[in-house]
């Protein structure tokens, strides 16, 4: 035989030899890595590179329907509202009015009444304002410390058409502790270890027509 034919089949022979040791170390790729699917095809096998939300138009807005029963006159005035004015959120305005009880009540309960000014209507201040300087008077002063509020709820809520003044009715159920003492620093009311529940509903407003988002507190009750 040719000794140039011999040297390309001895080449050869080395070349399939190092095909098949790199296939027995490297292991070869065929069936155990599928190629990507094109863009529609991946979609269509539920693989997608964004998430898809399905949106459900025209269903219970749920800032109105967690605080009252949907369809009931009282939803129909919040949803009304929210027409009205786009920035007004029910959630919003509970988590405010829930601060709003408890810096009012303190500061009443002290006497502390040039703080509430912004806060309360003419007849509620002066309402207020009167059970002070009858305290004061009698030489009695109150020591309370707020608790916390065991339940907040819409009552009623109330939108004037005409006038865009909105009205909403909260019930507070809330714990405190309270006492009152005389001038000589007697306890003659309560107990300062006692915790008391107190039951009170107030009624807030606001022109939802003007820019000023601050609500006040127009009237009280039990």
């Amino acid at each position: 035989m040719d000794s140039a034919v011999l040297q390309l089949l001895v080449l050869a022979g080395i070349a399939i030899f190092l095909v098949l040791r790199l296939k027995s170390v490297l292991g070869s790729r065929e069936g155990f890595e599928k190629p990507p699917l094109p863009e529609n095809r991946a979609e269509s096998a539920g693989i997608s590179h964004r998430p898809e939300f399905e949106v459900i138009e025209g269903g219970p807005d749920t800032d109105i329907t967690d605080y009252v029963e949907e369809g009931s006159k009282q939803a129909e005035a919040l949803a009304e509202m929210k027409r009205v004015d786009p920035d007004f959120h029910v959630g919003d305005f509970l988590n405010g009015a829930r601060q709003a009880y408890e810096m009012i009540l303190m500061a009443f309960e002290s006497g502390d009444m040039d703080a509430l000014v912004p806060f309360l209507s003419r007849d509620v201040y002066e309402s207020f304002m009167e059970v002070v300087e009858i305290r004061e008077r009698e030489g009695l002063t109150v020591e309370a410390a707020f608790v916390g509020l065991r339940d907040v709820r819409i009552l009623n809520a109330y939108l004037d058409p005409e006038t865009s003044e909105a009205e909403i009715t909260i019930r507070f159920d809330a714990e405190l502790t309270s006492v009152v003492r005389n001038s000589e620093g007697e306890i003659v009311e309560g107990d300062p270890n006692e915790i008391k529940r107190q039951k009170d509903v107030w009624t807030f407003a606001r022109d939802l027509s003007r820019d000023d988002p601050n609500w006040q507190l127009v009237a009280t009750g039990e």
